[in-house]
């Protein structure tokens, strides 16, 4: 995915602690206790969801993805549909593409016009924030309209050359309840780019989180500690050690973060005091949390053991980092606790139950492998 989309992804996670920076900068403002608290329960609270359901989402989604690998129908129309595997490789190059990516952004509102540049960022965010939280809503308002509903087919294609040489640019399937899911997310979209309203940059926030945790799949536990052992480094390094982080947190504009007011109670929907957390927050522990569900999934058990300890461990750690934050008063890198917290909980299950092999041995694409090699064989004694 890294290589893929070098920039949106690299950017996400760029931006992952500025969330939290610019959540810890919200100290120094006055708001009531009773503003505090509603605005950091309900950060938590968001946070939770986009890791809860795309975990669930993540493992429909890797079963098609095994459907689609021996031969049946997977169930993705397009591409986008699809989710990406993050090998160990993968995971140790993303901190050093976020860092790049962070320092470049800092470079460029250091050189270029804030105002110009956070217009071409709100352009490009509309477009995928469309698209995400389209994505998002699908299942749900598929489930809305009635059977009798006519539902047409589309298909959108662009291909470059002709006859054998022709290749396929953009091949986009969709049916008329997509349409119906774009028109809504449409809306969302000209709201916030015309407004930038917070209940809109959290709509898009969502989706895009829901979406990450959905379709980013970690090929095994150890790299997912890969992936987050780098980015704790990298989370503490640029908070604690440089003023990038703040200095890009101040500047960006866009939906990559969770934000709710905490002078709410005072000044309703036009409150303005945001307490902020960031997406990299949610997606790099989320799609770790995803990993351990699709292993729980696989022990074939009935039982969510290590699903709801690391779920756990997500609300304890992302409690510890508002805590500490209060009890300090100074800005705190949410990777710095979630990190310990989503490894630590699952690896203690783990050596209680014996299981701790098991789990570290558990590899997405072998068992996916499996069925074709079974496959292969059965075709080889028919040959016979």
């Amino acid at each position: 995915m890294a290589e893929a989309e070098p920039v949106p992804e690299a950017a996400l996670n760029a931006t992952e602690s500025n969330g939290t920076e610019a959540l810890n900068a919200t100290a120094k403002f006055v708001a009531t206790p009773e503003g505090t608290a509603l605005a950091y329960g309900s950060l938590v609270f968001m946070a939770l969801l986009p890791i809860f359901f795309g975990a669930l989402r993540s493992v429909t989604c890797s079963k098609s993805k095994e459907l689609g690998e021996n031969g049946y129908d997977s169930g993705f129309r397009n591409s986008a549909d699809a989710p990406e595997t993050i090998t160990s490789r993968d995971a140790a190059r993303f901190p050093i593409i976020a860092s790049c990516t962070l320092f470049g952004l800092y470079l460029f509102f250091k050189v270029f016009s804030q105002e110009y540049i956070n217009l071409l960022l709100s352009v490009y965010f509309f477009a995928l924030g469309v698209l995400a939280l389209s994505h998002t809503m699908s299942p749900a308002v598929s489930r809305i309209f009635p059977v009798s509903f006519p539902n047409k087919q589309y298909q959108l294609l662009f291909t470059q050359g002709s006859g054998e040489s022709k290749e396929e640019i953009v091949n986009y399937e969709f049916d008329t309840k997509n349409l119906v899911c774009l028109l809504i997310s449409s809306v969302v979209g000209v709201w916030y780019l015309l407004k930038k309203h917070w209940i809109a940059n959290n709509l898009f926030g969502l989706a895009f989180a829901l979406n990450g945790v959905e379709l980013l799949h970690l090929n095994n536990v150890s790299t997912g500690c890969i992936l987050l052992g780098g980015l704790f480094v990298y989370d503490v390094f640029w908070v604690f050690g440089t003023n990038v982080m703040v200095t890009v947190a101040k500047s960006f504009e866009a939906p990559i973060k969770l934000v709710f007011p905490q002078d709410l109670l005072e000044k309703g929907l036009e409150a303005s005091n945001f307490a902020m957390l960031g997406l990299g927050d949610i997606v790099i522990p989320g799609i770790f949390i995803a990993l351990l569900l699709r292993f729980d999934v696989s022990l074939k058990k009935n039982s969510r053991t290590y699903f709801y300890s690391s779920f756990l461990a997500y609300i304890f750690g992302l409690g510890l980092t508002i805590f500490v934050m209060h009890t300090f008063k100074h800005a705190q890198p949410a990777l710095l606790y979630l990190v310990p917290a989503c490894v630590g909980f699952p690896v203690i299950v783990a050596l209680l139950k014996g299981e701790l092999t098991e789990m570290f041995r558990y590899e997405e694409s072998s068992e996916e492998a499996e069925p074709n090699e079974e496959s292969s064989e059965s075709e080889k004694k028919k040959d016979q």
